[in-house]
């Protein structure tokens, strides 16, 4: 599997790399956040409006830390909590792409954060926020459920080893 791939977002080519273990600087600009969330050796999916079923996670907000929005952003579509291990970052990068807009929504190099986060409490699901379902997959059997670039499957397998 490759750490390097370019994706088509909105009509428009944007680089994504995988950093594991990326020490997030100062001036890094974090834009998401995302938890690989197991429990009971399954895994956590989430489907979101529009977008299918993907890792639970979401935009940091204004004075919130990566960390603090991980937990806010797994419990709003999740319902869930636990403890959350870093594992790297994926770098999205707009240098290559002809339509990116300076000082428009998203940064020329922004980073997506990810976490593994073993599930203490499972809550019921109230559908309150943008997420309508979850469900718990076999880690084997997530390449065939989630609608999410390749990348996800080499930040799952990463996840799986790290023992917290």
């Amino acid at each position: 599997m490759t750490n390097e791939i370019t994706v088509v977002w909105g009509g428009h080519p944007v680089k994504l790399i995988w950093q594991p273990s990326k020490v997030v600087l100062k001036e890094d600009i974090v834009t998401s956040v995302h938890g690989c969330c197991f429990h009971a050796g399954k895994v956590l999916l989430v489907r979101v409006k529009n977008r299918g079923f993907n890792m639970p996670g979401g935009h940091v907000e204004a004075n919130e830390t990566p960390e603090e929005t991980l937990h806010r952003e797994i419990y709003e579509e999740g319902y869930v909590k636990g403890d959350a291990t870093y594992i790297g970052a994926i770098e999205v990068n707009h240098k290559d792409n002809p339509f990116y807009i300076v000082n428009g929504k998203y940064p020329l190099i922004g980073y997506q954060l990810f976490y593994r986060l073993d599930i203490e409490y499972c809550f019921p699901f109230l559908r309150e926020n943008e997420a309508t379902t979850r469900i718990w997959v076999e880690p084997e059997e997530v390449p065939y459920v989630i609608d999410d670039h390749e990348l996800i499957i080499t930040i799952l397998r990463e996840a799986e080893i790290i023992n917290n």
